[in-house]
């Protein structure tokens, strides 16, 4: 399964803003700076953190945002699973397969996609992160 760049950057989001420090914000543009992501996909995908309650955002002349929670209660599989607009291995109806009825190739690529959800649900957003990460957000900030 090859992620969206949405979702891609949703994860590259979420890490930029579990390294802040606890009280500190930033804003779309420094994210949208930071990672060379447009200023529509960023607020797009912020947005949808915010309402998800994983992102906090702060409005008025010195708002920002954070990380809404602990990147220790963010599985990674919660994120793809609301970043993806679809975890359907792949489509057998448009246009539609003749082998549709007798194909087993589905079946595989339904396990083989629960095994990697199942994988990724083993992990927070804390767990992939260190000295290196930390580095390296610090540095882009």
């Amino acid at each position: 399964m090859q992620l969206t760049k949405h979702t891609d950057f949703a994860f590259r989001i979420l890490i930029y803003l579990a390294v802040l420090d606890k009280d500190s914000l930033t804003t779309i543009s420094q994210l949208t700076q930071s990672f060379d992501i447009s200023k529509s996909h960023t607020m797009k995908i912020v947005n949808k953190l915010v309402h998800h309650g994983w992102v906090n955002a702060i409005r008025g002349k010195n708002g920002g945002i954070k990380l809404g929670i602990a990147a220790d209660q963010i599985k990674l599989d919660e994120v793809v699973r609301l970043m993806e607009q679809t975890l359907e291995p792949v489509n057998c109806h448009t246009p539609v397969c003749a082998l549709n009825d007798v194909c087993q190739l589905k079946g595989v690529l339904w396990q083989a996609q629960h095994q990697y959800m199942a994988h990724l649900g083993q992990f927070t957003l804390k767990d992939i992160l260190n000295e290196k990460t930390e580095e390296v957000v610090r540095f882009i900030q």
